[in-house]
């Protein structure tokens, strides 16, 4: 099953999609929704990822600051006389497009969130409709024109989807956690905390239990069991070229090293000189 749930939510008065595919926040559409805080008014993207904290605002949040919500559209108050278990703040509810909705709270800095469904078995059947092996934004990413790649029997290809067995190149112990790749990271405020990826190729969705702004390299991403940094001191992304970390996945019996960028939401992983020469990504324009 797919690893991470993307949720679609609409305002409770209009009806109207809060749904912004413009914005991506952990490579997936956001919840775009109007915001004051701290006497400031601006807009805010939350992660449509259930379980992710990240978000892009274009004004400063500090923590501990009660922000006040309100639908982009209609302008209604998002707010709610329902309190925070937490941290006794306001919770602001969003509709669920297959039933139910999900509450976060509003105080800057709260991880506090709820989830609720009118109809569980039927939340549930559509879950496994919507969210199985295949993520919905491959089946739009796949009209798009991918020039053919040239053909090189000489080459085997790990094919779209491949789960990789991902582990550390220190330790040589597994990075595979719950089905996903965890990783531990550093983020720009100096905080600690885990990042967790797809494990299957060309699956972009994330979650991270720590703020990391999009669009921005991390400070260090480590091993979750040895703690020693995956970064490297001599290579660069191609795309963008920030820093990358490097970990090892199983191929043809063997361990090759496998890049993957630092910086929030850049798409690019590669291979080594090495390793290009018997094994193609497929889909990865690079190669």
């Amino acid at each position: 099953m797919y690893n991470f749930v993307s949720l679609n939510v609409k305002c409770p008065i209009c009806g109207v999609s809060f749904m912004d595919e413009e914005h991506p926040v952990d490579n997936e559409p956001s919840i775009k929704l109007s915001i004051k805080i701290a006497d400031k008014n601006g807009a805010i993207n939350l992660s449509s990822i259930y379980g992710s904290y990240n978000y892009i605002c274009d004004v400063d949040c500090p923590n501990n600051d009660i922000a006040e919500f309100s639908c982009p559209h209609c302008h209604f108050d998002l707010n709610s006389d329902i309190e925070c278990k937490v941290c006794k703040a306001p919770m602001a509810p969003f509709y669920l497009d297959m039933g139910g909705r999900v509450s976060v709270c509003t105080r800057a800095g709260c991880k506090n969130h709820v989830i609720e469904f009118e109809d569980l078995s039927m939340a549930l059947a559509k879950f496994y409709q919507e969210y199985g092996y295949v993520d919905k934004r491959e089946e739009k990413e796949s009209v798009e024109v991918i020039p053919e790649p040239v053909k090189d029997e000489n080459k085997e290809i790990i094919e779209t989807g491949t789960f990789l067995s991902a582990y550390c190149p220190h330790c040589k112990r597994s990075l595979i956690d719950s089905d996903m790749l965890k990783l531990k990271i550093v983020n720009n405020a100096e905080e600690s905390g885990y990042v967790m990826l797809s494990p299957y190729l060309n699956v972009f969705s994330s979650k991270s239990t720590v703020f990391l702004a999009e669009g921005k390299p991390v400070v260090d991403i480590k091993c979750f069991h040895c703690d020693e940094s995956l970064m490297l001191d001599d290579k660069n992304c191609e795309k963008c070229g920030s820093p990358v970390a490097m970990i090892a996945i199983s191929a043809r019996s063997k361990l090759i090293d496998f890049y993957i960028c630092s910086k929030k939401g850049c798409r690019w992983h590669g291979l080594s000189e090495d390793d290009i020469e018997e094994i193609k990504l497929e889909d990865s324009l690079e190669w």
